[in-house]
């Protein structure tokens, strides 16, 4: 998922009669008895017994518990029929269950659903209705009570329920749009992650518990329902001729954040993959035109992953939709992708470049997620930050692949990258990957870190690894755990074993510390050889570190020379503070550089002397232009402290100054200055983030 900034009301429905054979509520019912809430008794037993927290006082908070797993979902069998007028939706799920251990009680997620009825048929065996639900509105909780024990087995779970299409951006919600005309309309669309499925339909709403989903929507017939599968029967409700009832297939076995569903007015244009899967663009109404661009790329992108992957896109088709209305960048649900509109669309006669290469990145990332994601998913929350980040990276070497005459690699480390590092160099920064309790915390972790530096990251990987045994481990990992749930380690193993690196030591190194190292270099020639000293420390952006323990990384240094700029002339792993590496045939005229397209995730400190012989290639331009970017980049980041500026200015001035355009530079090297001098007078010395960080939203968020 691609996330922006920003992410209740409760509605009390209940149903005064129940019928033998329970249907959808009528219309008419919802609106008698919209604000009642009573008890229903027949015969001395209770069906349905409500019972709220008291909102008025703060209970004390209970430390999170994910879900027991006595009772645990096989199949979803759920109906949907929203109201586009009053905003309120009605449900009917019959979930096929297997109880692992006799118990009177499930015990579900559900947030603004009122349960109207529930019961539970074991298989071969008689109906028992469910005689009471109990709320935890804190954890998002209902507990279902029986009034005997449900054995161990099959059995399905039959509940009613109701809730509101909200306008809050999250579950099953109202996105307002304007017709051609400017006529004020409403869609009813989706956005479940992280833990908002549970707010459309009560369920297991945990990614490791997967299940497969027939999905059926009751929706006006002037309008499109689309869902995560193929449409497999369309017809007329029998109650209301002004409605059609669609019928999707079953999905494959799948979490809950992923599940999707769309009702609204759209237009489309239709493609197909060079591997027979049908893409489809949906657009405002005469909007059709600006999807076009997004369909090349989704068929360009989807031939691309198979490839790499090795593995098939699973589904016949995938559908791309934009929403008006929409908090996130743009939303992987699989085989439903959601957008926001400026992620998706693009106008052929006044878009610009930079317009084109975002919405091919967004559109790369999430398909990106299709496999890695929603094929495989991730155990719990704590490991979003490998979703997030390897698509993140992956989006790049899609967009370059299929457009290569973006240069989308300098972009990237102009973008994340450099981003990335300048976070990360704070005091306040955090690990990439962060133990996640309660779901509440979930929001806390889409960030940059997660994103911007765990792509930074993978990609270091992939540049230590190689091409060849990455894609190998890639493969690997997702046939072993296709439609099931990995952690970070998994993926770490999977590599480990086809690169015979070690995977999981390296990579702990930057998963489980913030931070990164300073490389310090300093060179000495002996006779054709070329000796390199390197040491590494902790890089902050308040100054060199002080602390008793620096951390230390494991980190992949590459090589390159003079000889040939865009060759790594060597690889070495600098596990231990300091090393001496000796790289051999290097005349004293050529000149070494550290980190070779700026993959590395660190900064580098040269020796006054190194710094000089690099001049000649920024001069000739025989340095690589992202070469050059890291380079001035490291310069600039390296302004600690007072003391150090008019050294480290005349340092920049002579890398800047192989550059023509003197007057620019002087403005570039005046405004960088300033900006450090603002720092260093901030309380306690420290950067300060309003100056060093860009302000563009969290993660991939625009």
């Amino acid at each position: 998922m691609l996330l922006v900034l920003g992410r209740r009301v409760s509605l009390s429905f209940v149903k005064r009669v129940i019928p033998q054979d329970p249907v959808l509520l009528s219309k008419p019912i919802l609106q008698n008895f919209r604000t009642i809430k009573f008890r229903v008794i027949h015969s001395s037993t209770v069906f349905a017994i409500a019972t709220r927290q008291n909102t008025d006082t703060m209970p004390e908070r209970r430390p999170f518990v994910r879900l027991p797993t006595d009772v645990y979902p096989v199949n979803y069998g759920l109906c949907l029929k929203p109201d586009l007028i009053d905003f309120t939706f009605e449900g009917k799920l019959e979930a096929i269950v297997e109880v692992n251990l006799a118990t009177n009680q499930i015990v579900m997620n559900c947030a603004d659903i009122d349960i109207i009825t529930a019961s539970f048929v074991p298989e071969g065996g008689e109906e028992i209705n469910a005689t009471g639900f109990n709320y935890q509105n804190e954890d998002e909780k209902v507990t279902l009570s029986f009034p005997s024990a449900l054995q161990k087995g099959s059995g399905t779970l039959k509940i009613d329920f109701v809730g509101e299409l909200n306008d809050k951006m999250k579950g099953f919600y109202r996105s307002k749009y304007a017709t051609p005309a400017g006529e004020i309309r409403y869609a009813a669309v989706t956005q479940f992650e992280a833990t908002d499925a549970r707010r459309a339909f009560p369920c297991w709403d945990e990614p490791a518990i997967k299940a497969t989903f027939d999905i059926s929507l009751i929706v006006p017939k002037d309008r499109v329902a689309l869902s995560n599968m193929n449409v497999i029967d369309r017809k007329p409700h029998p109650e209301d001729d002004s409605l059609l009832e669609v019928k999707f297939a079953t999905t494959p076995i799948m979490s809950t954040y992923l599940v999707a569903f769309v009702i609204g007015e759209y237009d489309f244009v239709e493609g197909q993959s060079s591997d027979g899967v049908t893409v489809r663009v949906y657009t405002p109404t005469g909007k059709a035109e600006q999807g076009k661009f997004a369909l090349e790329v989704a068929v360009k992108t989807l031939p691309f992953y198979n490839d790499y992957f090795n593995v098939p896109y699973p589904l016949p088709k995938i559908d791309l939709i934009a929403i008006a209305d929409f908090a996130a960048g743009a939303m992987e649900n699989w085989g439903l992708v959601t957008y926001r509109e400026t992620a998706l669309l693009i106008d052929p006669k006044n878009s610009c470049s930079s317009s084109r290469q975002w919405v091919a990145l967004v559109v790369g990332h999430e398909l990106a997620h299709q496999w890695f994601g929603n094929l495989v998913t991730m155990e719990w929350w704590t490991h979003l930050w490998l979703n997030e980040g390897f698509a993140s990276w992956i989006e790049y070497l899609c967009v370059d692949h299929c457009f290569p005459d973006y240069d989308i690699w300098t972009q990237f480390v102009s973008a994340d990258y450099t981003r990335a590092l300048d976070l990360d160099a704070l005091d306040n920064s955090h690990p990439i990957e962060v133990n996640v309790g309660h779901p509440s915390e979930v929001d806390e972790i889409f960030d940059a870190i997660s994103y911007s530096k765990g792509a930074s990251v993978i990609r270091m990987l992939h540049n230590y690894i190689g091409d060849e045994d990455f894609r190998k481990g890639m493969h690997s990992y997702l046939l072993k755990f296709q439609h099931k749930n990995a952690a970070t380690e998994d993926l770490w193993d999977c590599l480990e074993q086809a690169s015979g690196k070690p995977i999981a030591l390296v990579m702990s190194s930057w998963t489980k510390q913030m931070g990164f190292p300073i490389i310090v270099v300093d060179q000495e020639q002996q006779g054709d050889d070329r000796i390199l000293k390197i040491s590494q420390k902790k890089f902050c952006a308040s100054g060199p570190h002080n602390g008793e323990d620096c951390p230390k990384w494991m980190v992949p240094i590459s090589i390159c020379t003079g000889e040939d700029p865009g060759c790594t002339k060597l690889k070495v792993l600098l596990d231990s503070p300091e090393t001496t590496i000796t790289i051999n045939n290097v005349s004293p005229d050529q000149w070494v550089k550290i980190n070779p397209g700026t993959v590395g995730f660190y900064r580098i400190q040269y020796s006054s002397a190194m710094l000089e012989s690099l001049l000649p290639g920024i001069r000739d331009l025989t340095l690589l232009p992202v070469d050059r970017l890291g380079l001035q980049n490291d310069l600039f980041s390296l302004l600690h402290k007072q003391a150090d500026m008019q050294e480290e200015k005349n340092r920049i001035e002579r890398v800047l100054g192989a550059i023509s355009a003197p007057d620019l530079i002087q403005k570039v090297l005046t405004f960088a200055l300033s900006v450090c001098t603002h720092n260093h007078s901030c309380p306690g010395g420290r950067a300060s983030p309003g100056h060093c960080v860009s302000n563009r939203g969290r993660g991939r968020k625009q």
